[in-house]
């Protein structure tokens, strides 16, 4: 994609032409509405790094679900 510029929602670091990334669909709460938002995640781990920006965020999600 030529021109492709968005952040990580994770680390707010550019997601970089060629990079892998994974775009999460979050809907508007209100029952009004149809639109969507998106989120974007790096789906790489960066150097020395285990998991992707993604799977750090599941990981994220999965700990606060435990904890409720």
């Amino acid at each position: 994609m030529s021109g492709y510029a968005k952040d990580c929602d994770y680390c707010r670091s550019s997601i970089a032409e060629g990079q892998r990334w994974v775009r999460q669909k979050i809907y508007n709460p209100r029952p009004d509405s149809q639109e969507a938002q998106y989120r974007h995640y790096h789906a790489e781990p960066f150097d020395r790094e285990g998991e992707s920006c993604w799977e750090k965020r599941q990981l994220q999600r999965e700990m606060a679900r435990k904890a409720a």
